[in-house]
């Protein structure tokens, strides 16, 4: 008998990540309830819920208390996430025993190519270099020859999670001298990696290039300020593809008024968008896109083939890949 099995969260986005083939090749797996649900919705649709074995969702996903997962979802066996970061939902399903499944590891795909692209950009001078390009030839290219390359440029990696290890994976091919700054990082594992673990002040005071790719966690709120901004070389570019919180924005366009030549790369940033009278408006030397470097839409399926997967794994009793813990939330994005 096929387990039951509702899809919660945001209909829109959850017809967007598990497109139509893949939900037909859900439902070859399980009895699949037909209407998606949504948290207002729960009472509406209680009693094919309190039946329900598994869940499936994305970005989108709702928080229940406790007290609403036993009330609702009293037979709820796992719940698999077709996005990253589970931190805003996963431990009142935690504590009820029932198993989270993120596909954090797809997720982290995009986000790690995109990101391994702005570095190899940044370390030739890329972005002040194009802006100048169009008015200021002979300028441009004073900028571009300050840069060093990507022959033993250094680069400064924050977070070795998922994505900072993926990044690290994509730049082996180039000779890059790799810093990164990861408290929970064991020695002998950046040794395999073949990358320097470094403080905060050594990385900002050394490497070319930066990218932040720590964990979203209290702790690492405001974790970047002055003091490390102020380090920067006079030619290195900041990437920020993680949180807009970890920096101290204020210190940060400190820094890059105080050296115009000094470049910020920011697809995210606190508050989200960036305010019309934000002064990185203003500033020429700071890149915005609008939080492109996740999944796209095409890119979003690779998620939700990520669950399937763990779906199969868990209906034949095999080992789960991408099963998430209390423990690993204490240091996981």
């Amino acid at each position: 008998m096929k387990k039951r099995a509702v899809f919660l969260g945001d209909p829109e986005r959850i017809r967007n990540v598990y497109q139509p083939q893949l939900r037909q090749e859900l439902e070859t797996l399980a009895d699949v309830y037909p209407e998606i649900v949504n948290k207002d919705r729960l009472q509406q649709h209680a009693p094919f819920l309190q039946t329900a074995e598994i869940l499936f969702s994305t970005w989108g996903m709702p928080a229940l208390t406790e007290e609403e997962i036993k009330r609702f979802l009293p037979n709820l066996r796992a719940l698999f996430y077709a996005a990253g970061s589970v931190q805003n939902f996963a431990k009142p399903f935690l504590y009820n025993d029932v198993i989270v499944v993120s596909a954090w590891a797809a997720n982290a795909v995009p986000v790690a190519e995109y990101t391994a692209a702005q570095i190899v950009l940044a370390n030739k001078g890329f972005y002040q270099s194009a802006l100048l390009c169009k008015e200021r030839r002979q300028a441009a290219a004073r900028h571009a020859r300050a840069f060093p390359g990507n022959y033993n440029a250094k680069v400064g990696i924050l977070g070795a999670g998922m994505i900072g290890k993926k990044v690290i994976e994509l730049l082996k091919p180039y000779q890059l001298d790799i810093y990164v700054f990861d408290p929970y990082l064991p020695d002998a594992a950046a040794e395999q990696m073949q990358v320097k673990k470094a403080g905060l002040i050594e990385l900002f005071s050394q490497c070319h290039t930066i990218s932040n790719h720590l964990a979203n966690l209290p702790a690492t709120v405001g974790l970047v300020n002055k003091e490390h901004f102020s380090r920067m070389l006079p030619y290195a570019t900041l990437i920020n593809t993680g949180r807009g919180r970890q920096f101290v924005e204020r210190d940060l366009i400190e820094a890059l008024r105080a050296v115009p030549t000094r470049t910020a790369v920011l697809d995210v940033t606190y508050p989200e968008p960036v305010p019309e009278d934000s002064e990185l408006l203003q500033l020429d030397n700071v890149i915005l896109t609008p939080h492109i470097a996740g999944s796209n839409p095409v890119e979003a399926a690779r998620m939700a083939e990520y669950v399937i997967d763990e779906f199969r794994r868990y209906l034949h009793e095999e080992a789960l890949q991408y099963q998430v813990s209390l423990k690993m939330l204490e240091t996981m994005a």
